[in-house]
């Protein structure tokens, strides 16, 4: 037996006390023995008759402790908005890291829940690199009035949106991010009225958030995420209560653990007191909730609208909203950000693999001033590559390669430049197609770097491009890596795979070279930024090389590792950000139905013919 004892905690007041020793009782029994527990329960009121009745489970696996929080809560009084949120039992949770530093991960479970699983399991899942996991909101996910709020009012996507019923807490990372006082912060400057602390948690662990299987939080709602039989924890939430409800779905489950504790015949008593008028007045109640979320998302004034007028960059607000309306309308291939003036980038102008002491001084002069820029960057924490997954396929690469990546920042080729400078492919040189208004229009030290940092700059003149196209394809067989942006145009911060254009694998076709996809995926630091935008942390992902399908015909091949390339980037998305990709689009998308369904696409393309396809 592990002599740790694995936290859990509760929190509850006097009356619902009583639910929650049905909880207690269900823990304990489906808990595995190979382990010890300790269980906390927060509270200010709890009598202590209540607490006996609690206590009395207690045993050598199982010790139990009643915490009185009204000291803790008036030590941090002076901190707190003159409300009540922090005599509410639903907000103690926000309080356990602090109140428990020698905790480093801690369970969190709301009283009107049902324990069938072992919840060392739970407890055993690894969060290192996140402050919670937590499953899905079912109510936000299945009622759209309830996910429009979350979008258009917290500023969280619904299909991230998590119920803050059953967490798992990784109390060190919460205490580093400093999620009480920030929590603290947001009391002072909006009040939340819909789910209220499961908004606060929300909004503040935003991309930190590792989403479990319903199992370990099947909600009592509409559509039940998970078979009762799989079911881990049951939660019943709103007014889903099997002590109010007979017809509660999965109430014959609590009511088996109910039996159990001394309080049986009282809830069986308080469900056939349970008048049709108190059960009219719940669906009032929900409708109102309704409309208070309908309202809230609509509202002029709440929390996004606010924070968008107060403290966010004008042209930021303006770019996501662009950013939304060429997504409904399907413009993926189009800047949503104006480009300097530009002009024609002439071919006499350019040797894309310039040769001479010159030009090797600028190259490397460029390349000492990018360095130093990205380390002060950096250093400020206003540009972080977290992590580079997939280094092994870029390492193991055996000829020169067309690299492919996302675009969402005019930083992020500093990104994968991070990444081939970690990598053993130096011996090779990197290069990276560039716009040609970025190479002709750019002043100063842009300018400078856009010029000689190894770029490959695009052209509307046809003679320009050929140059270009002959130099890329001897870079190429000599060997060297290529940088390019498929999507074609940059939307900023935008999470989501674009459809790709198929220039960059016709490079890689007309070479007999791999593409290398990369993914990089970005999750909200803890740095706000002069925008007032927090900066985001970068996370690269190299898949597996995607060679030419030589079984195909030529003018196939460069569309198969089109769909390839788009495939990979998509489940990176899928897995990292663990919801399906889905774009607002009112018409679908080719390469995602593709995915969907290739066999009817295959039949449409040949019907159609390869007629159309542009490469930029």
């Amino acid at each position: 037996m592990n002599d740790e004892r694995i936290p859990i905690f509760y929190s509850c007041d006097e009356n619902f006390m009583r639910y929650g020793i049905v909880s207690i009782v269900s823990l304990m029994e489906n808990a595995s023995r190979e382990h010890n527990y300790r269980i906390h329960i927060l509270h200010t009121d709890i009598s202590p008759e209540r607490q006996n009745e609690v206590l009395e489970l207690a045993n050598g696996v199982f010790e139990i402790v009643f915490e009185d929080v009204t000291e803790y809560l008036a030590s941090i009084a002076h901190r707190l908005p003159l409300r009540d949120y922090y005599t509410k039992t639903t907000y103690f949770r926000l309080f356990i890291a602090e109140m428990h530093k020698e905790y480093d991960k801690a369970i969190y479970i709301d009283c009107d829940t049902v324990v069938k699983g072992d919840i060392s399991e739970l407890y055993s899942i690894d969060i290192s690199d996140y402050c919670v996991a937590a499953a899905r909101e079912q109510v936000m996910n299945q009622v759209d009035v309830f996910g429009e709020y979350a979008e258009k009012c917290v500023g969280v996507q619904r299909g991230t949106y998590f119920n803050a019923g059953v967490l798992l807490m990784n109390c060190a990372q919460l205490r580093e991010r400093l999620i009480l006082d920030r929590f603290i912060g947001c009391l002072m400057s909006y009040e939340f009225s819909v789910t209220q602390d499961e908004d606060y948690l929300n909004l503040l662990l935003k991309d930190h958030v590792l989403i479990l299987d319903p199992k370990w939080n099947t909600e009592v709602f509409g559509e039940i995420p998970c078979p009762s039989g799989d079911a881990k924890i049951i939660h019943y939430i709103m007014f889903s209560k099997p002590w109010r409800y007979e017809e509660c779905p999965l109430a014959d489950i609590f009511f088996e653990y109910a039996k159990k504790t001394p309080y049986y015949e009282s809830f069986l008593e308080e469900r056939a007191a349970y008048t049709d008028e108190k059960k009219a007045r719940d669906g009032a109640n929900y409708q109102s909730l309704e409309q208070l979320a309908r309202h809230e998302a609509t509202s002029p004034n709440n929390y996004l609208n606010s924070l968008n007028r107060k403290s966010r960059a004008a042209d930021r607000v303006e770019i996501l909203k662009k950013i939304a309306e060429y997504e409904r309308a399907g413009r993926f291939d189009e800047d949503v950000e104006n480009d300097p003036p530009s002009r024609v980038l002439r071919a006499e102008e350019i040797d894309y693999i310039p040769k001479g002491f010159i030009k090797w001084i600028k190259t490397k002069l460029a390349f000492k001033m990018a360095h130093i820029f990205v380390h002060k960057l950096e250093k400020k924490r206003l540009f972080n590559v977290k992590e580079i997954t997939g280094l092994e396929h870029l390492d193991g690469l055996q000829s020169g390669a067309v690299l492919t990546c996302n675009h969402f920042n005019a930083f992020d080729s500093f990104a994968i430049q991070i990444a081939y400078e970690a990598s053993k492919q130096r011996k090779r040189k990197f290069f990276r197609v560039i716009r040609e208004g970025n190479y002709t229009s750019f002043p100063g030290f842009y300018g400078f770097l856009m010029r000689n940092c190894n770029t490959l700059p695009l052209s509307s003149s046809y003679k320009t491009m050929k140059k270009f196209m002959d130099a890329t394809n001897k870079l190429l067989s000599d060997g060297n890596l290529v940088l390019v942006y498929p999507e074609q145009s940059m939307w900023w911060n935008y999470r989501k795979p674009k459809p790709l254009k198929n220039g960059a694998f016709f490079f890689a076709v007309k070479s007999n070279v791999p593409v290398l996809p990369c993914f990089i995926t970005m999750r909200d630091s803890d740095v706000m930024g002069d925008d007032g935008f927090y900066v985001q942390e970068y996370t690269i992902h190299i898949s597996e090389p995607l060679y030419p399908d030589a079984s195909l015909p030529a003018a196939k091949r460069s569309e198969d590792l089109r769909r390839r390339n788009y495939k990979a980037w998509a489940d990176v998305y899928e897995s990292v950000y663990q919801v399906p990709l889905e774009y607002t689009t009112e018409h679908p998308v080719e390469d995602l139905e593709y995915l969907k369904n290739p066999e009817f696409y295959e039949k449409k393309a040949s019907e159609k013919g390869d007629a159309g396809l542009s490469l930029f």
